[in-house]
């Protein structure tokens, strides 16, 4: 236990007379498992202690195999048979430990597996209404759920496309950025004093971070090791209100506190990290269609360009330029986001540091993603670049030094080729007899006389048809006339179901319908990782194993009363 697990080989059993399926127990403080030796063994478990209720193991010399039991909140056994008492006591400390651990910090058994969710009033209603009109339905659900083989949130499970989909209680669609610009935080002033208020919703924090990642990355270096978080959300505020100021030395003001505040300046530079997204984007454009690809594609950063971000239209050649946005950037920013369409889950939205955290975890993978395209991409682009850059009539000749073919008479040449054909052909045979491809009309008509002689005396070699398969074809024939007298006046498109009575027909459609219903639920849980789910999966087996019982008994009976085709009771 100092490595804090214990391993020991042991027999895995469901009851105490179950030979077992031998493997390897593992126990550590928080759960338990059990890995069979055989890799085809479907008998696994891997279960947490806090879903173990109770203890029991062998006491030492009561003649007795060394096994130890443990019993789950869920009411299921799980037996392990150990090669020694040792192993044994091993064991039991551990699990004792572990369960004292639980108990000391209890915590709520975790019921996620369990369908439980309470239906609403309407559905309910639905319900109802579907198991009056459907019959076969009614008969399922009255024979599984009423016996407590599944519950009642197990049997509508399976069904939710027939109940529809609009009982759900949050939808599971994920929502992204809204197409109105939430992050245009705009101040709002009492009236009275000097007082300037922004309100900043969780939502808005993620816009901000969205389409500006270089205060989303100013948040995650300063807040909470530098700064306080409302100390980071004033000195942002301050910055925007510099952004919309509306008179014509903003821009210096916004650079004199720049100089002053390095933390406030970070919102007032442009963002570096925009800056260098837009060079890897101009990196990727194919130079072979836009061979003028360059900085000048973002034309957003060139002077006098659109209205500047207060409103103004007004064109004044400033040093301090750089520290005005314009609307257009604003709005193009905001565009690119949300057509990225970044689904934003209601969980990421409980407070800032969530939502800084999961804009991160998100920014890495679509990083990682870029990485990638950006290799592809470059390696197709000077692939392109060398295709291209190449003009064909700058090339050096390319001709390779061959031997000019010089044929003074070109007959000889076919002719040469035409004697060596026909000399293949003459070197052909079938069987010992050369072919002769070449004939007169008198050596013509000699042979096929001579052909009709052989044919007369002798006959022909090969049958049209083997004598075997004569054989088998005639055996079929008598056998199917001979049976044709006992089905005269009935018709042969009558099934093995059609031939059964007509209670036991409906019987052995009733278990059909049963066991499609029982498979469908033992199939959708696996794999077992839980003790609800495995307790799930024994109560199903149990319920096939009636069925099997019971199929067996109307065979019994099929066989004796069928008299027509005895042969086909085996089928069922």
């Amino acid at each position: 236990m100092a490595s804090g697990q214990v391993s020991k080989r042991v027999k895995f059993k469901s009851s105490v007379k179950d030979p077992g399926t031998p493997g390897r127990l593992f126990l550590t403080l928080e759960r338990l498992m059990f890995k069979p030796n055989s890799p085809n063994s479907a008998t696994k478990l891997n279960m947490e202690f806090r879903f173990v209720k109770n203890h029991k193991y062998t006491k030492e010399g009561s003649n007795k195999a060394p096994m130890l039991n443990l019993t789950s909140s869920q009411g299921v056994s799980y037996i392990f048979e150990f090669e020694s008492y040792d192993d044994l006591h091993v064991c039991k400390e551990c699990v004792g430990k572990a369960l004292s651990k639980t108990g000391e910090t209890p915590k709520p058994i975790d019921t996620s597996e369990v369908p439980s969710e309470q239906p609403s009033t309407e559905e309910l209603l639905l319900r109802m209404n579907m198991l009056r009109e459907n019959g076969e339905l009614q008969k399922l659900h009255m024979r599984f759920v009423s016996d407590g083989i599944l519950t009642e949130a197990e049997f509508w499970a399976t069904r939710k496309k027939l109940l529809g989909g609009n009982f759900s209680k949050k939808s599971k669609q994920r929502t992204g950025l809204k197409s109105f610009v939430l992050s245009d935080t705009k101040p709002s002033t009492d009236g009275r004093t000097n007082k300037v208020t922004f309100t900043l919703t969780p939502e808005i924090v993620r816009e901000v971070f969205a389409e500006k990642p270089a205060v989303h990355q100013a948040y995650l270096n300063l807040v909470p090791r530098k700064m306080s978080e409302r100390d980071f959300w004033s000195k942002y505020c301050r910055a925007e209100y510099l952004h919309h100021a509306k008179n014509a030395n903003a821009g210096a003001a916004a650079a004199a506190e720049a100089a002053e505040d390095e933390e406030l300046a970070l919102f007032l530079k442009p963002d570096d990290i925009l800056a260098s997204e837009t060079r890897r984007k101009i990196r990727c454009v194919d130079p072979t269609l836009d061979m003028e690809a360059d900085e000048g594609d973002d034309y957003t950063h060139l002077p006098d360009h659109g209205i500047v971000r207060d409103g103004s239209k007004e064109i004044t050649e400033s040093q301090h330029e750089h520290y005005r946005r314009t609307l257009s950037q604003e709005l193009n920013r905001h565009a690119a986001v949300v057509l990225q369409g970044t689904p934003i889950d209601e969980e990421q939205l409980k407070d800032t540091q969530t939502v800084a955290e999961a804009l991160k975890l998100s920014k890495q993978g679509q990083n990682a993603s870029n990485e990638e395209t950006d290799m592809n991409t470059n390696q197709d682009r000077l692939s392109r670049i060398s295709k291209m850059i190449e003009i064909d009539d700058l090339q050096a000749s390319s001709d390779l030094p061959l031997a000019p073919l010089s044929i003074k008479d070109p007959r000889d040449y076919f002719d040469s080729q035409q004697a060596t054909a026909l000399k293949n052909s003459r070197d052909t045979s079938i069987g010992n007899d050369p072919v002769k491809r070449i004939l007169s009309t008198e050596e013509s008509y000699a042979s096929l006389r001579d052909s009709i002689s052989h044919v007369k005396t002798t006959g022909l070699i090969n049958p049209i048809i083997t004598p075997e398969a004569a054989v088998k074809v005639l055996s079929v024939l008598t056998h199917n006339i001979s049976s044709t007298k006992y089905d005269i006046g009935k018709n042969h498109g009558l099934s093995f179901l059609d031939t059964l009575p007509n209670t036991s027909k409906e019987e052995l459609l009733y278990h059909w319908t049963s066991l499609q219903e029982l498979l469908r639920h033992y199939w959708s849980s696996y794999p077992i990782t839980t003790a609800y789910l495995y307790t799930k999966v024994s109560r199903l087996k149990d319920a096939m194993s009636k069925i099997d019982s019971q199929l067996q008994v109307i065979w019994a009976i099929s066989s004796l009363c069928n008299i027509l085709f005895p042969h086909s009771a085996s089928f069922m």
